[in-house]
Protein backbone atom coordinates (compact mmCIF):
# COMPACT_ATOMS: atom_id res chain seq x y z
CA UNK A 1 0.00 0.00 0.00
CA UNK A 2 2.75 2.98 -1.11
CA UNK A 3 1.60 6.21 -2.27
CA UNK A 4 0.31 4.64 -5.79
CA UNK A 5 -2.19 2.19 -4.07
CA UNK A 6 -5.00 1.05 -6.10
CA UNK A 7 -3.60 3.50 -8.87
CA UNK A 8 -2.90 0.97 -11.91
CA UNK A 9 -2.11 3.17 -14.31
CA UNK A 10 -0.56 6.30 -16.17
CA UNK A 11 -3.47 8.39 -16.20
CA UNK A 12 -4.55 7.32 -12.49
CA UNK A 13 -1.49 8.00 -11.08
CA UNK A 14 -1.64 11.67 -12.41
CA UNK A 15 -5.13 12.65 -11.83
CA UNK A 16 -5.11 11.52 -7.83
CA UNK A 17 -1.27 13.28 -7.16
CA UNK A 18 -2.26 16.62 -9.25
CA UNK A 19 -5.91 16.85 -8.80
CA UNK A 20 -7.59 14.44 -6.52
CA UNK A 21 -4.91 14.72 -3.44
CA UNK A 22 -5.09 18.21 -3.38
CA UNK A 23 -8.80 18.76 -3.37
CA UNK A 24 -10.58 19.89 0.44
CA UNK A 25 -12.64 17.74 1.87
CA UNK A 26 -16.97 18.09 2.60
CA UNK A 27 -18.14 15.21 4.40
CA UNK A 28 -21.49 16.63 3.87
CA UNK A 29 -23.11 13.86 6.12
CA UNK A 30 -21.18 12.57 9.03
CA UNK A 31 -21.90 11.13 12.60
CA UNK A 32 -19.04 13.31 14.69
CA UNK A 33 -19.74 14.78 17.50
CA UNK A 34 -18.98 18.63 17.54
CA UNK A 35 -18.80 18.26 21.44
CA UNK A 36 -15.62 16.49 21.31
CA UNK A 37 -15.00 19.03 18.22
CA UNK A 38 -15.34 22.43 20.19
CA UNK A 39 -13.53 20.46 23.76
CA UNK A 40 -10.75 19.52 21.36
CA UNK A 41 -9.00 16.61 23.45
CA UNK A 42 -6.59 14.37 22.46
CA UNK A 43 -7.80 10.47 22.49
CA UNK A 44 -6.06 8.71 25.33
CA UNK A 45 -5.15 5.91 23.26
CA UNK A 46 -5.98 4.17 19.66
CA UNK A 47 -8.79 2.35 20.95
CA UNK A 48 -10.50 5.15 21.75
CA UNK A 49 -10.16 6.90 18.29
CA UNK A 50 -10.80 3.72 16.63
CA UNK A 51 -13.29 1.03 17.97
CA UNK A 52 -15.60 3.06 20.35
CA UNK A 53 -18.85 3.73 17.99
CA UNK A 54 -17.30 1.78 15.33
CA UNK A 55 -20.43 -0.52 14.72
CA UNK A 56 -18.08 -1.43 11.60
CA UNK A 57 -15.10 -2.84 13.46
CA UNK A 58 -17.59 -3.98 15.75
CA UNK A 59 -19.35 -6.64 12.97
CA UNK A 60 -16.30 -7.65 11.84
CA UNK A 61 -15.08 -8.40 15.32
CA UNK A 62 -17.88 -10.65 16.02
CA UNK A 63 -17.85 -12.41 12.88
CA UNK A 64 -14.17 -13.13 13.77
CA UNK A 65 -15.35 -15.02 16.74
CA UNK A 66 -14.22 -12.37 19.00
CA UNK A 67 -16.07 -12.15 22.44
CA UNK A 68 -18.63 -9.22 23.06
CA UNK A 69 -16.80 -8.17 26.18
CA UNK A 70 -13.27 -7.59 24.10
CA UNK A 71 -15.76 -5.10 21.30
CA UNK A 72 -18.36 -3.22 23.59
CA UNK A 73 -17.65 -4.56 27.71
CA UNK A 74 -15.75 -3.60 29.99
CA UNK A 75 -12.06 -5.39 28.67
CA UNK A 76 -8.98 -2.58 28.73
CA UNK A 77 -8.37 -0.77 25.83
CA UNK A 78 -5.49 -2.27 25.15
CA UNK A 79 -7.30 -5.60 25.09
CA UNK A 80 -9.48 -4.66 22.83
CA UNK A 81 -7.21 -3.21 20.82
CA UNK A 82 -5.08 -6.52 20.20
CA UNK A 83 -8.57 -8.30 19.47
CA UNK A 84 -9.03 -6.25 16.67
CA UNK A 85 -5.36 -7.02 15.29
CA UNK A 86 -5.90 -10.24 15.45
CA UNK A 87 -8.74 -9.91 13.10
CA UNK A 88 -6.92 -8.33 10.62
CA UNK A 89 -5.17 -10.35 8.47
CA UNK A 90 -8.80 -12.76 7.71
CA UNK A 91 -9.87 -9.46 6.34
CA UNK A 92 -8.57 -9.10 3.43
CA UNK A 93 -10.98 -8.11 0.54
CA UNK A 94 -12.89 -6.05 3.64
CA UNK A 95 -12.77 -2.27 3.02
CA UNK A 96 -11.76 -2.33 6.57
CA UNK A 97 -8.38 -3.83 5.72
CA UNK A 98 -7.49 -1.26 3.53
CA UNK A 99 -8.87 1.96 5.70
CA UNK A 100 -7.35 0.60 8.58
CA UNK A 101 -3.40 0.44 7.10
CA UNK A 102 -4.47 4.39 5.62
CA UNK A 103 -5.27 5.31 8.64
CA UNK A 104 -1.63 3.93 10.30
CA UNK A 105 -0.40 5.52 7.36
CA UNK A 106 -1.21 8.89 7.51
CA UNK A 107 -2.26 9.65 10.86
CA UNK A 108 0.60 7.48 12.96
CA UNK A 109 3.67 6.82 10.15
CA UNK A 110 3.03 3.66 10.40
CA UNK A 111 3.52 1.40 7.47
CA UNK A 112 3.80 -2.00 8.61
CA UNK A 113 0.62 -4.32 8.88
CA UNK A 114 -1.45 -4.30 11.48
CA UNK A 115 -1.22 -8.56 13.24
CA UNK A 116 -0.54 -10.08 16.16
CA UNK A 117 3.12 -9.93 15.75
CA UNK A 118 3.21 -5.78 15.17
CA UNK A 119 0.39 -4.81 17.44
CA UNK A 120 2.51 -3.98 20.70
CA UNK A 121 4.63 -1.85 18.66
CA UNK A 122 1.76 -0.55 16.66
CA UNK A 123 -0.27 0.17 20.18
CA UNK A 124 2.98 2.31 21.19
CA UNK A 125 3.59 4.23 18.54
CA UNK A 126 0.29 5.05 17.69
CA UNK A 127 -0.49 6.04 21.62
CA UNK A 128 2.15 8.41 21.45
CA UNK A 129 1.69 10.26 18.48
CA UNK A 130 -2.11 11.03 19.87
CA UNK A 131 -0.61 12.81 22.40
CA UNK A 132 -0.04 15.12 19.63
CA UNK A 133 -3.19 14.98 17.99
CA UNK A 134 -5.98 16.69 18.89
CA UNK A 135 -9.62 16.14 17.43
CA UNK A 136 -9.28 18.92 15.82
CA UNK A 137 -5.76 19.38 14.68
CA UNK A 138 -6.61 15.49 12.72
CA UNK A 139 -9.45 17.37 10.80
CA UNK A 140 -7.17 20.08 10.08
CA UNK A 141 -4.23 17.87 8.56
CA UNK A 142 -6.89 15.88 6.82
CA UNK A 143 -8.19 18.94 4.86
CA UNK A 144 -11.62 19.35 5.94
CA UNK A 145 -13.29 22.52 4.94
CA UNK A 146 -16.54 21.67 6.12
CA UNK A 147 -18.79 19.08 7.93
CA UNK A 148 -22.40 18.59 8.55
CA UNK A 149 -23.41 16.46 11.34
CA UNK A 150 -26.29 14.50 12.24
CA UNK A 151 -28.93 16.62 14.99
CA UNK A 152 -32.07 16.28 16.18
CA UNK A 153 -33.90 19.11 15.56
CA UNK A 154 -34.50 19.09 19.74
CA UNK A 155 -30.89 19.50 19.81
CA UNK A 156 -29.93 22.45 21.85
CA UNK A 157 -26.94 23.11 19.65
CA UNK A 158 -25.05 24.56 22.11
CA UNK A 159 -21.86 23.05 20.82
CA UNK A 160 -22.23 24.32 17.12
CA UNK A 161 -23.15 27.71 18.98
CA UNK A 162 -19.79 27.46 20.25
CA UNK A 163 -18.08 26.74 17.69
CA UNK A 164 -18.95 29.22 15.29
CA UNK A 165 -17.70 31.55 17.95
CA UNK A 166 -14.18 30.36 18.01
CA UNK A 167 -12.58 32.32 14.92
CA UNK A 168 -9.27 30.16 15.61
CA UNK A 169 -10.87 27.06 13.91
CA UNK A 170 -11.55 27.79 9.73
CA UNK A 171 -13.36 24.37 9.64
CA UNK A 172 -17.09 25.19 9.44
CA UNK A 173 -19.19 22.65 11.63
CA UNK A 174 -22.93 22.79 10.68
CA UNK A 175 -25.98 20.73 12.39
CA UNK A 176 -27.92 18.70 9.40
CA UNK A 177 -31.49 18.55 10.60
CA UNK A 178 -32.83 14.72 11.15
CA UNK A 179 -36.34 14.50 12.23
CA UNK A 180 -35.98 10.63 12.75
CA UNK A 181 -37.83 10.70 16.43
CA UNK A 182 -40.64 12.75 15.12
CA UNK A 183 -41.68 10.80 12.20
CA UNK A 184 -41.24 7.58 14.42
CA UNK A 185 -44.99 7.82 15.87
CA UNK A 186 -44.69 3.73 16.00
CA UNK A 187 -41.86 4.36 18.72
CA UNK A 188 -42.76 3.33 22.46
CA UNK A 189 -40.83 6.96 23.37
CA UNK A 190 -42.69 9.11 21.16
CA UNK A 191 -44.61 10.35 23.87
CA UNK A 192 -41.72 11.61 25.80
CA UNK A 193 -40.18 13.00 22.12
CA UNK A 194 -42.71 14.84 21.67
CA UNK A 195 -42.29 17.14 24.89
CA UNK A 196 -39.16 16.99 24.84
CA UNK A 197 -39.66 18.50 21.08
CA UNK A 198 -41.71 21.31 23.03
CA UNK A 199 -39.30 22.59 25.50
CA UNK A 200 -37.08 22.77 23.00
CA UNK A 201 -39.32 24.95 20.62
CA UNK A 202 -41.04 26.48 23.31
CA UNK A 203 -44.37 25.23 22.10
CA UNK A 204 -47.14 23.31 23.68
CA UNK A 205 -47.23 20.37 20.74
CA UNK A 206 -50.87 18.91 21.11
CA UNK A 207 -51.95 18.96 17.46
CA UNK A 208 -50.48 18.27 14.39
CA UNK A 209 -50.58 21.67 13.83
CA UNK A 210 -48.12 22.79 16.60
CA UNK A 211 -45.86 19.81 15.92
CA UNK A 212 -45.07 21.49 12.33
CA UNK A 213 -44.98 25.05 13.95
CA UNK A 214 -42.25 23.45 16.74
CA UNK A 215 -40.31 21.82 14.20
CA UNK A 216 -40.31 24.95 11.70
CA UNK A 217 -38.93 26.97 14.59
CA UNK A 218 -36.54 24.70 15.11
CA UNK A 219 -35.51 24.80 11.43
CA UNK A 220 -34.83 28.59 12.08
CA UNK A 221 -32.39 28.01 14.80
CA UNK A 222 -30.63 25.54 12.52
CA UNK A 223 -30.22 27.69 9.50
CA UNK A 224 -29.08 30.79 12.07
CA UNK A 225 -26.09 28.06 12.35
CA UNK A 226 -25.96 27.43 8.92
CA UNK A 227 -28.06 24.46 8.57
CA UNK A 228 -27.41 23.15 4.62
CA UNK A 229 -29.02 19.73 4.67
CA UNK A 230 -32.01 17.41 6.27
CA UNK A 231 -31.45 13.95 6.84
CA UNK A 232 -33.76 11.07 7.21
CA UNK A 233 -32.85 7.59 8.05
CA UNK A 234 -35.89 5.49 6.66
CA UNK A 235 -36.41 1.55 6.73
CA UNK A 236 -39.19 1.90 4.32
CA UNK A 237 -41.17 5.15 2.56
CA UNK A 238 -44.80 5.63 3.38
CA UNK A 239 -46.91 5.39 0.26
CA UNK A 240 -49.85 7.95 1.34
CA UNK A 241 -51.30 10.79 -0.29
CA UNK A 242 -50.44 13.87 2.34
CA UNK A 243 -53.67 14.60 4.60
CA UNK A 244 -53.14 16.54 7.59
CA UNK A 245 -56.79 15.71 9.26
CA UNK A 246 -55.74 11.88 8.93
CA UNK A 247 -52.30 12.82 10.17
CA UNK A 248 -53.67 14.78 13.09
CA UNK A 249 -56.62 12.30 13.74
CA UNK A 250 -53.38 9.69 14.14
CA UNK A 251 -51.26 12.26 16.24
CA UNK A 252 -54.07 12.49 19.10
CA UNK A 253 -54.47 8.90 19.22
CA UNK A 254 -51.23 7.93 19.82
CA UNK A 255 -50.44 10.91 22.38
CA UNK A 256 -53.60 9.76 24.43
CA UNK A 257 -51.71 6.21 24.55
CA UNK A 258 -54.10 4.41 21.42
CA UNK A 259 -51.50 1.89 19.23
CA UNK A 260 -51.96 3.01 15.48
CA UNK A 261 -52.37 0.85 12.81
CA UNK A 262 -49.74 0.39 10.07
CA UNK A 263 -52.16 2.82 7.75
CA UNK A 264 -52.40 5.41 10.51
CA UNK A 265 -48.42 5.75 11.16
CA UNK A 266 -48.06 6.01 7.38
CA UNK A 267 -50.95 8.94 7.02
CA UNK A 268 -49.20 10.66 9.67
CA UNK A 269 -45.60 10.29 8.04
CA UNK A 270 -46.79 10.78 5.02
CA UNK A 271 -48.45 14.71 5.84
CA UNK A 272 -45.06 14.96 7.77
CA UNK A 273 -42.50 14.62 5.41
CA UNK A 274 -44.58 16.63 2.94
CA UNK A 275 -44.62 19.22 5.35
CA UNK A 276 -40.41 18.76 5.84
CA UNK A 277 -39.97 19.16 2.01
CA UNK A 278 -41.60 21.60 1.75
CA UNK A 279 -39.95 23.86 4.25
CA UNK A 280 -36.50 22.42 2.82
CA UNK A 281 -37.36 23.63 -0.58
CA UNK A 282 -38.63 27.32 0.45
CA UNK A 283 -34.89 27.51 2.57
CA UNK A 284 -32.75 25.96 -0.27
CA UNK A 285 -31.55 22.72 2.27
CA UNK A 286 -30.39 19.52 0.59
CA UNK A 287 -32.88 16.31 1.73
CA UNK A 288 -30.99 13.51 2.06
CA UNK A 289 -32.84 10.25 2.67
CA UNK A 290 -31.10 7.27 3.56
CA UNK A 291 -32.72 3.85 3.44
CA UNK A 292 -33.66 0.49 2.92
CA UNK A 293 -31.72 -0.52 6.30
CA UNK A 294 -33.15 -3.92 8.70
CA UNK A 295 -32.22 -2.08 11.32
CA UNK A 296 -31.54 -3.85 14.98
CA UNK A 297 -32.31 -7.07 13.27
CA UNK A 298 -30.52 -9.52 16.05
CA UNK A 299 -33.41 -8.46 18.61
CA UNK A 300 -31.70 -10.26 21.89
CA UNK A 301 -28.17 -8.07 21.46
CA UNK A 302 -30.38 -4.82 20.53
CA UNK A 303 -32.07 -5.55 23.89
CA UNK A 304 -28.77 -5.79 25.70
CA UNK A 305 -26.56 -3.03 23.70
CA UNK A 306 -29.24 -0.57 21.85
CA UNK A 307 -29.32 0.85 18.70
CA UNK A 308 -26.12 0.78 16.08
CA UNK A 309 -24.43 -1.12 17.29
CA UNK A 310 -23.87 -3.56 14.03
CA UNK A 311 -27.09 -5.85 13.95
CA UNK A 312 -28.41 -4.10 11.04
CA UNK A 313 -29.16 -5.93 7.74
CA UNK A 314 -29.19 -4.80 4.14
CA UNK A 315 -32.80 -4.44 2.88
CA UNK A 316 -34.60 -4.91 -0.76
CA UNK A 317 -35.24 -2.50 -3.34
CA UNK A 318 -39.25 -2.38 -2.25
CA UNK A 319 -38.77 1.19 -1.96
CA UNK A 320 -38.45 2.34 -5.25
CA UNK A 321 -41.97 2.91 -6.35
CA UNK A 322 -43.19 4.57 -2.91
CA UNK A 323 -40.19 7.08 -2.97
CA UNK A 324 -41.03 8.07 -7.06
CA UNK A 325 -44.88 8.62 -6.07
CA UNK A 326 -43.33 11.36 -3.05
CA UNK A 327 -41.25 13.15 -5.35
CA UNK A 328 -43.67 13.15 -7.90
CA UNK A 329 -46.16 14.57 -5.35
CA UNK A 330 -43.48 17.23 -4.61
CA UNK A 331 -42.42 18.12 -8.25
CA UNK A 332 -46.32 18.58 -9.12
CA UNK A 333 -46.77 20.91 -6.50
CA UNK A 334 -43.42 22.93 -7.05
CA UNK A 335 -41.81 22.11 -3.81
CA UNK A 336 -39.22 19.59 -4.53
CA UNK A 337 -35.93 20.52 -2.58
CA UNK A 338 -32.80 18.96 -3.97
CA UNK A 339 -32.70 15.46 -3.15
CA UNK A 340 -29.90 12.93 -2.25
CA UNK A 341 -30.95 9.20 -2.20
CA UNK A 342 -29.13 6.29 -0.89
CA UNK A 343 -29.85 2.79 -0.74
CA UNK A 344 -28.26 0.71 1.29
CA UNK A 345 -28.72 -2.19 -1.27
CA UNK A 346 -26.36 -1.81 -4.75
CA UNK A 347 -29.13 -3.49 -6.26
CA UNK A 348 -31.18 -0.24 -6.13
CA UNK A 349 -28.48 1.46 -8.00
CA UNK A 350 -30.08 1.39 -11.70
CA UNK A 351 -33.64 2.24 -10.34
CA UNK A 352 -32.09 4.93 -8.70
CA UNK A 353 -30.18 6.49 -11.36
CA UNK A 354 -33.45 6.52 -13.71
CA UNK A 355 -35.34 7.98 -10.59
CA UNK A 356 -32.95 10.87 -10.46
CA UNK A 357 -33.06 11.07 -14.49
CA UNK A 358 -36.85 11.79 -14.22
CA UNK A 359 -36.33 14.79 -11.92
CA UNK A 360 -33.41 16.44 -13.97
CA UNK A 361 -30.98 17.91 -11.45
CA UNK A 362 -32.69 18.27 -8.78
CA UNK A 363 -32.46 14.77 -7.18
CA UNK A 364 -28.96 13.14 -7.20
CA UNK A 365 -28.26 9.54 -6.52
CA UNK A 366 -25.59 9.42 -2.87
CA UNK A 367 -22.72 8.07 -2.74
CA UNK A 368 -22.11 4.39 -2.23
CA UNK A 369 -23.06 3.95 1.29
CA UNK A 370 -22.42 1.75 4.44
CA UNK A 371 -22.49 -2.24 2.98
CA UNK A 372 -21.43 -0.39 -0.62
CA UNK A 373 -18.39 1.43 0.23
CA UNK A 374 -16.04 -1.19 -0.93
CA UNK A 375 -14.20 -1.21 -3.84
CA UNK A 376 -16.52 -3.06 -5.97
CA UNK A 377 -19.29 -1.23 -4.61
CA UNK A 378 -18.04 1.77 -5.46
CA UNK A 379 -16.93 0.67 -8.97
CA UNK A 380 -19.95 -0.57 -9.46
CA UNK A 381 -22.20 2.69 -8.60
CA UNK A 382 -20.02 4.62 -10.77
CA UNK A 383 -20.21 2.56 -13.74
CA UNK A 384 -23.99 2.36 -13.01
CA UNK A 385 -23.92 6.34 -12.73
CA UNK A 386 -21.94 7.03 -15.66
CA UNK A 387 -24.28 4.92 -17.96
CA UNK A 388 -27.53 6.38 -17.11
CA UNK A 389 -26.67 10.41 -15.37
CA UNK A 390 -23.92 12.63 -16.50
CA UNK A 391 -21.01 11.44 -13.77
CA UNK A 392 -19.45 14.99 -14.63
CA UNK A 393 -22.75 16.15 -11.75
CA UNK A 394 -21.80 13.41 -8.64
CA UNK A 395 -20.94 15.14 -5.85
CA UNK A 396 -18.67 12.32 -4.58
CA UNK A 397 -18.15 11.01 -0.95
CA UNK A 398 -19.00 11.14 2.33
CA UNK A 399 -17.89 9.26 5.34
CA UNK A 400 -21.27 8.59 7.20
CA UNK A 401 -18.72 7.72 10.24
CA UNK A 402 -18.49 8.45 13.87
CA UNK A 403 -14.55 8.69 13.63
CA UNK A 404 -12.35 11.29 13.40
CA UNK A 405 -9.88 9.23 11.69
CA UNK A 406 -12.32 7.94 8.67
CA UNK A 407 -11.33 11.21 6.45
CA UNK A 408 -8.88 8.73 4.78
CA UNK A 409 -11.94 6.99 3.24
CA UNK A 410 -12.33 10.24 0.81
CA UNK A 411 -9.04 9.86 -0.22
CA UNK A 412 -9.63 5.58 -0.69
CA UNK A 413 -12.85 6.82 -2.81
CA UNK A 414 -10.46 9.24 -4.76
CA UNK A 415 -8.08 6.53 -5.62
CA UNK A 416 -10.73 4.22 -6.52
CA UNK A 417 -12.50 7.25 -8.65
CA UNK A 418 -9.31 8.04 -10.82
CA UNK A 419 -8.43 4.55 -11.70
CA UNK A 420 -11.62 3.82 -12.81
CA UNK A 421 -11.26 7.24 -14.95
CA UNK A 422 -7.61 5.85 -15.81
CA UNK A 423 -8.96 2.46 -16.76
CA UNK A 424 -11.27 3.82 -19.31
CA UNK A 425 -8.93 6.19 -21.17
CA UNK A 426 -6.32 3.16 -21.36
CA UNK A 427 -9.17 1.00 -22.86
CA UNK A 428 -9.45 3.54 -25.55
CA UNK A 429 -12.87 4.48 -24.43
CA UNK A 430 -12.57 8.14 -22.67
CA UNK A 431 -11.07 10.51 -23.80
CA UNK A 432 -6.97 11.13 -23.31
CA UNK A 433 -7.47 14.72 -22.22
CA UNK A 434 -5.74 16.24 -19.38
CA UNK A 435 -8.27 19.83 -19.00
CA UNK A 436 -11.20 17.31 -19.32
CA UNK A 437 -10.14 14.49 -16.68
CA UNK A 438 -8.81 16.89 -14.71
CA UNK A 439 -12.03 19.01 -14.20
CA UNK A 440 -14.04 16.28 -13.49
CA UNK A 441 -12.08 14.76 -10.91
CA UNK A 442 -12.00 18.22 -9.20
CA UNK A 443 -15.91 18.49 -9.33
CA UNK A 444 -16.73 15.09 -7.80
CA UNK A 445 -13.85 15.00 -5.47
CA UNK A 446 -15.12 19.05 -4.26
CA UNK A 447 -16.69 21.48 -6.40
CA UNK A 448 -20.05 19.72 -7.06
CA UNK A 449 -20.54 19.06 -3.24
CA UNK A 450 -19.38 22.60 -2.76
CA UNK A 451 -21.89 23.87 -5.40
CA UNK A 452 -24.72 21.54 -4.25
CA UNK A 453 -24.36 22.53 -0.50
CA UNK A 454 -24.24 26.01 -0.82
CA UNK A 455 -20.70 26.00 0.52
Amino acid sequence: MDKDFLLHNKTAIQLFHEVAKQQPIIDYHCHISPQEIRENQCFDNITQAWLYGDHYKWRAMRACGISEELITGDRSDEDKFFAYASCMPKLIGNPLYHWTHLELSTYFEIDEPLTDKTAAMIWEKANERLKKLPRRKIMEMSGVQAICTTDDPADSLQWHKEIAMDKTFAIKVLPAYRPDRALAIEKPDFTEYVEMLSKSAKIDIRTFAELKKALSHRMDVFEALGCRASDHGMTRIPDEKPDEIKADAAMQKRLSGIILTAKEEDEFRAALLYHLAKEYSQRSWVMEIHFGVLRNTNSKMYERLGPDRGFDNMGTGENIPALTRFLDRLYQDDILPRTLLFSVNPRDNAPLCTLCGAFGNLVQQGSAWWFNDSINGMREQLTTYASMLPIGEFIGFLTDSRSFLSYTRHEYFRRILCNWIGGEVEKGELTNDNEILSNLVQGICYENAARYFNL
